[in-house]
């Protein structure tokens, strides 16, 4: 690998680093107005790579920015593993694409009447 393309593989780490939506997504999942909500409809899960509510965080981000593919939203999750000092984790959307699909629909909607009133 070239200079350049190192320089490159360097910026695009510090600009994923800096857009953590997901993470923000989080925290609002989880606050206090919303956690009842989220914890009375949250499935039975094993503690997985992508629980439901990481999922649904990074969701939300995914669906709020201009690149929705999977593959931004897994990549920056990747980034924050890495830089909370967590184990790194592979950046093949696949698992993440399946933790979508066991997202409950009541769980979202709940969550939509939650934050209309």
């Amino acid at each position: 690998m070239d200079a350049k393309q190192n320089r490159f593989q360097q910026q695009v780490i510090k600009q994923q680093a800096s857009c953590q939506d997901a993470i923000r997504f989080f925290n609002l999942l989880t606050s206090a107005e919303l956690f009842d909500v989220l914890e009375s409809f949250l499935p039975e899960h094993r503690e997985r790579l992508f629980p439901p509510t990481e999922t649904l965080a990074m969701f939300l981000s995914q669906v709020m920015q201009v690149d929705r593919s999977c593959q931004r939203v897994v990549n920056e999750a990747a980034v924050a593993r890495w830089l909370g000092g967590r184990k790194p984790c592979s950046t093949f959307t696949g698992g993440y694409c399946k933790a979508r699909q066991r997202l409950p629909l009541d769980l979202i909607s709940a969550l939509a009447r939650a934050t209309g009133t």
